[in-house]
């Protein structure tokens, strides 16, 4: 095999995702799963249910995984990339237990972990990484031999992240009522979190106002709006605002949500938005929901013309992009001068996360990173 596909020392890939419901009976107890430890009246639940309700009971996040894993699988077979891909979740079926637990049993020793969140955070990283230490000490409890768990960099700019969304914005716009295209403003959106954890997110030097968080976002954001403007020779407006909260009122989060924005647009005269969901890797329920839901009720009401433009999900250029990280990784491993690939004003994010990266509220163990207790 050339060097150029040689994964080694890595012998499989582990996507990493959230998870979510698949039938109604499914619901309440995905929400449990996901609220565990909080004390959340199982009333309460089902309220905040009505969402996955509306469409059955079903997320679509598994499905699209489902694709996501079938072009990961013909783009390795493509190019000759001999690594067997895994899947697991954090909040339903398939468990990631159970996958490490199979990944063990099949002989795998050393396994990088695809997470479907591309940004620094505590809940789009470091809670990923708590949950592979989870996962590990209850192995480890069993007696299992445990393999070595590595985490993928960052990869909200690489190219084969950002092009799918550059040309996803092109579409939307070309699908926009000529009479207000050109004056269309951009709105990039993002999961909305606690400013608190906004600040302290990415490594410790990263820390202030929005953090990391925030930075890489806005990189993005520039990124895509400088192509869009490099293919139309129009330069549309654009802001980052936010959807999806879910936080106790008294607790300050990211702001302005979509809604606000969009009544904000309408009031200043926008003819027209494109709604660009940049913190999401695919069309999950809270972009179904929140913008294709929520957020288009508002605009109708405004008399507002939207578009929303597609996410990532399972276009051949990331899966493209995931096969490159793997061999970009599994070079510096084998302790080879690697440039890796990267977009924008920040450069390539860190390989192994540092202590105090994207910290907890409460300290807990976390895998894949400088300080896990798994090396």
């Amino acid at each position: 095999m050339p060097d150029a596909l040689d994964a080694t020392p890595y012998d499989a890939l582990l996507l990493l995702s959230f998870g979510g419901p698949e039938g109604p009976d499914d619901v309440v107890p995905f929400l449990e799963n996901v609220t565990r430890g909080r004390g959340i009246p199982k009333e309460r639940l089902k309220e905040v249910g009505q969402h996955y309700f509306l469409f059955g009971g079903v997320s679509p996040i598994n499905d699209q995984n489902r694709a996501l894993l079938d072009a990961l699988r013909k783009d390795f077979a493509g190019h000759g990339l001999d690594l067997p891909i895994y899947w697991g979740n954090r909040n339903w079926a398939p468990y990631l237990t159970d996958t490490l637990r199979e990944l063990a049993a099949d002989g795998r020793r050393r396994v990088l972990v695809l997470a479907t969140s591309a940004y620094a955070s505590y809940s789009g990283c470091r809670q990923y990484r708590e949950n592979l230490a989870d996962s590990l000490a209850t192995l480890e409890a069993e007696g299992v031999d445990l393999p070595r768990v590595d985490k993928l960099r960052h990869y909200f700019n690489h190219p084969g992240f950002l092009q799918p969304m550059i040309d996803g914005v092109l579409e939307s716009l070309a699908d926009l009522p000529e009479e207000v295209r050109a004056g269309a403003h951009l709105a990039f959106t993002t999961h909305s979190i606690p400013t608190a954890s906004a600040d302290t997110s990415g490594p410790v030097e990263a820390h202030g106002e929005g953090g990391a968080y925030m930075e890489q976002h806005l990189d993005v954001a520039q990124l895509i709006a400088d192509a869009v403007r490099e293919r139309t020779g129009v330069d549309h407006p654009w802001r980052l605002v936010y959807q999806s909260r879910s936080g106790a009122p008294h607790i300050p989060w990211l702001e302005p949500d979509i809604c606000d924005h969009l009544e904000e647009l309408h009031a200043a005269g926008a003819p027209a938005v494109v709604m660009v969901p940049i913190g999401f890797v695919s069309d999950h329920m809270e972009v179904l929901y929140d913008l294709d839901t929520e957020a288009k009720a508002k605009a109708e009401e405004l008399g507002l013309p939207v578009r929303r433009s597609a996410t990532v999900g399972a276009d051949p250029r990331f899966a493209a992009a995931v096969r490159e990280l793997i061999l970009e990784r599994a070079a510096v491993e084998r302790g080879q001068d690697v440039v890796p690939c990267a977009l924008g004003a920040l450069g390539a994010s860190h390989d192994v996360c540092p202590v105090g990266c994207c910290p907890a509220r409460a300290p807990r163990a976390a895998a894949a990173g400088a300080d896990s207790p798994y090396a």
